[in-house]
């Protein structure tokens, strides 16, 4: 077969079963070899979305997320996706086609490694014919066990070579629960037998390992509390011991909280200054930390007892040897405060637009039940991450970790491509769809993803708008007069609802449970309603 077929076959062998991707003469016959025998080919309208795609799949399934771009322009094109992608620590492959390197002087010629290296990306270059298999392969591994991006880079003249495929020998990842030394477990054992309020805080880490059966048997056997991060939401929807966002983002009750405790036992969670509340929350209180990574400990903020070890075999762990010793459980979790049930707000704006937080509030409680949430970035997240839920069984994803607006649509076709039985509800302002959604709208009706966008509009950059006014400024540089993007959305195929009363409000919310194809819900905003912050 000829390389080009040999590399959809490779990538076939390691379990790819849909790739992103945009084609140029560099990966066109590489794409069309896959996607006539091996999987789906989902083929976006900008290179960003291949990577952005790839990196929604990933963090939803837990697998290698696969794109392909061409060369050059292609590749300068997906540095700020692949800095996202790094920043999340999502194991994706991307295959770059490369121009032959005996042209020189080709127009689209430019050093890939030198462009992707500042992005944290890492990069494999296929070597020979000989070596196909083995650098597919290699690849995929540094992918999974660095848990970030890596360029796979092929240049176009090896593809029309002709090779007899050889799979690769398997170098599989070794996946083992990691028990913790004896020294550092005895420390955990004693900060956690002497705490009287003790609070358990769970990361994305206990998603993606499984853990979260392990550490809510920890939390009910000390009697304290479960808090999660904000990536972490929604592992314990619906439990009693639920407390809701541990960080800058948590509300009153949550606050109330942990303003008693005396303990936090943190498992799979980087302890940032989002998650800590630049310290506060941790102040004065003793902390156990725990994660796999050594280099996640004490890398923020200095603990009491750094812990390497598995999530659920030191939750376990613990939960045995309390037990053996007999020690009793706290009764703090008894003393946290039911939810309480939100005040309905006024429904308008002084100028007749929508308020947000009625939005957000509706939008909670009546999207469709089964949902995945993706937000992008913009000065709405800090009201829609905390007020927005999925429910246990949906993932959620933010695309904040480079502060680029125009990542979430992108994303959100990955997710798609997971679970066809649930929503992809995409939420972002009007610029970034305007940035990086508009065109991979379409991309959502061609493939037949059931993705809803929810498009909070308050015609403007809000985050600059914000800056205009607090200085008393003109803010008019930082407002748009977009045409209505509900009518777009019905010309590029899909089903538009605008949306500027709550009745407008209630027949979109009808149309999505009704919707036989990608939707799109453009609510009008106030600018000068939003605030920076939620509270």
């Amino acid at each position: 077969m000829h390389v080009h077929e040999a590399i959809a076959h490779a990538l076939a062998d390691e379990g790819t079963d849909t790739i992103f991707g945009l084609m140029g003469d560099a990966n066109l016959f590489l794409s069309d070899s896959y996607a006539r025998k091996h999987g789906r080919f989902i083929a976006v309208a900008h290179e960003a979305a291949a990577v952005l795609g790839a990196s929604g799949y990933a963090r939803a399934s837990g697998r290698v997320g696969v794109a392909t771009v061409t060369h050059g322009p292609a590749v300068t094109n997906i540095v700020t996706p692949l800095v996202e992608a790094v920043r999340s620590r999502t194991p994706i492959v991307v295959v770059a086609g490369d121009t032959p390197f005996t042209d020189r002087d080709g127009l689209q010629n430019i050093d890939q490694r030198a462009v992707t290296g500042p992005s944290g990306a890492g990069f494999e270059q296929l070597r020979s014919v000989a070596t196909l298999s083995t650098d597919v392969h290699r690849a995929f591994r540094r992918a999974r066990t660095e848990r970030r991006p890596i360029i796979l880079n092929v240049p176009i003249d090896l593809q029309w070579q002709e090779t007899d495929y050889v799979p690769a020998a398997r170098l599989e990842v070794v996946e083992q629960p990691a028990r913790p030394s004896e020294d550092s477990l005895d420390a955990a054992l004693g900060v956690i037998a002497s705490a009287r309020r003790p609070v358990v805080l769970a990361g994305i880490g206990v998603r993606r390992s499984g853990a979260r059966d392990a550490v809510l048997r920890l939390a009910r056997r000390i009697g304290a509390p479960v808090a999660t991060t904000l990536k972490g939401r929604g592992l314990y929807a619906d439990e009693p011991e639920n407390l809701g966002i541990f960080g800058t983002l948590s509300d009153e009750r949550t606050t109330a909280v942990l303003d008693q405790a005396d303990c936090v036992i943190v498992f799979g969670a980087a302890l940032t200054k989002w998650t800590t509340a630049e310290g506060a929350l941790l102040d004065g209180r003793r902390v156990v930390h725990v994660d796999r990574d050594p280099a996640a400990l004490n890398e923020h903020i200095a603990v009491d007892v750094p812990v390497v070890g598995d999530a659920a075999t030191v939750a376990d762990e613990i939960v045995r040897q309390l037990d053996e010793a007999e020690i009793e459980a706290t009764t703090f979790a008894d003393r946290v405060p039911a939810p309480v049930p939100v005040e309905p707000g006024p429904v308008l704006t002084s100028s007749g637009t929508l308020q947000l937080h009625h939005v957000l509030h509706r939008l909670d409680a009546d999207l469709p039940a089964r949902r995945h949430i993706t937000l992008d970035c913009g000065r709405y997240f800090f009201h829609a991450a905390p007020l927005v839920d999925t429910g246990r069984d949906g993932y959620y994803l933010h695309t904040v970790e480079f502060g680029s607006i125009g990542l979430g649509m992108g994303t959100a076709l990955g997710v798609a491509a997971v679970d066809p039985e649930a929503s992809s509800v995409l939420i972002c302002g009007d610029g970034g769809f305007m940035l990086g959604g508009l065109t991979e709208f379409n991309t959502a009706v061609r493939h037949g993803l059931d993705v809803v966008v929810v498009i909070l509009n308050d015609a403007a950059y809000g985050a600059e708008h914000i800056q205009f006014v607090d200085r008393g400024m003109d803010p008019s540089m930082s407002e748009f007069d977009w045409p209505e993007l509900a009518h777009v959305a019905t010309a590029l195929g899909g089903t538009g609802f605008a949306v500027r009363t709550d009745e407008d409000l209630t027949a979109a919310l009808v149309g999505i449970e009704e919707r036989t194809g990608p939707v799109l819900v453009n609510i009008h905003l106030d600018p000068n309603g939003i605030t920076s912050a939620p509270h």
